[in-house]
């Protein structure tokens, strides 16, 4: 199973670029973050995807979602649906057989640092409720944090900045231990010290690769037990981030549950 997860920071700026990667790529799972269109301004191209079941999620001008599963890997639809803290189209979760995948952007907090304090606080909860009923999770997308000082370059580092503050972080570790994920890239790339998602776009940063990391797949530790590649796309889009793929050896039993 090929799944990626890429902030496009404007679907119709980037409707282009998305066919293509789909063309190239050909993820089972696709899930878009920051789509600044409301589901009836998806440009056509993009709007019905004959391979895949697509749920768009989306905003004027702001924040929004999209999930989008292979058929050849979900015959039937998936449910798709939001948890209660969803308030601005930031989450989207589709169950396919025995995995809940979600697509989510959580807020960036520079304008509004305490929502997206408070929307770690309802993702902690909620991971935790998932792991008491033992649901498998798949959180894909772009957190705003950079979980640790290894995911920002050292030239850009600055505990006082939003994203890199030590509440931000602990937060995404409390994550992790209650709701019992695995940060999927840096577990298979642990080495990296240029593993990067984010580059301003200003200053050549993303030619220099002086970087953050911000996008991310977290995924239950049996999950992520199947999980045998990453790779981040830094080159070759307009976004300020590039795409995520994690390559999955999970049965197709798994998936049809």
């Amino acid at each position: 199973m090929k799944l990626a997860t890429w902030n496009v920071n404007g679907i119709r700026a980037r409707k282009d670029e998305v066919a293509a990667f789909l063309e190239r790529v050909r993820p089972d799972v696709l899930c878009l973050q920051e789509l600044k269109a409301l589901p009836e301004q998806i440009p056509e191209a993009l709007s019905c995807l004959p391979q895949y079941w697509c749920y768009w999620h989306g905003s004027k001008g702001y924040s929004g979602v999209s999930l989008h599963v292979h058929k050849e890997h979900c015959p039937d639809q998936p449910r798709f649906w939001h948890p209660e803290f969803d308030h601005e189209t930031r989450i989207v979760i589709g169950d396919i057989g025995g995995i809940s995948i979600a697509s989510m952007y959580v807020p960036n907090g520079g304008k509004n640092y305490e929502a997206k304090l408070g929307f770690l606080r309802a993702l902690e909860d909620f991971v935790a409720s998932s792991r008491g009923v033992g649901r498998k999770l798949v959180l894909c997308g772009d957190v705003n944090i950079a979980r640790m000082e290894v995911d920002v370059h050292p030239k850009l580092r600055d505990e006082r900045v939003v994203g890199q503050r030590p509440e931000e972080r602990a937060f995404f570790a409390s994550i992790l231990e209650k709701g019992e994920l695995c940060d999927v890239g840096r577990t298979l790339d642990p080495a990296n010290e240029a593993l990067f998602t984010w580059w301003a776009p200003w200053r050549n940063m993303r030619q220099r690769n002086l970087g953050w990391r911000l996008d991310y797949v977290l995924a239950s530790k049996d999950v992520a037990a199947k999980a045998v590649r990453v790779t981040v796309e830094r080159e070759g889009n307009t976004s300020d981030h590039g795409p995520v793929i994690v390559e999955l050896e999970l049965d197709q039993s798994t998936l049809s549950a």
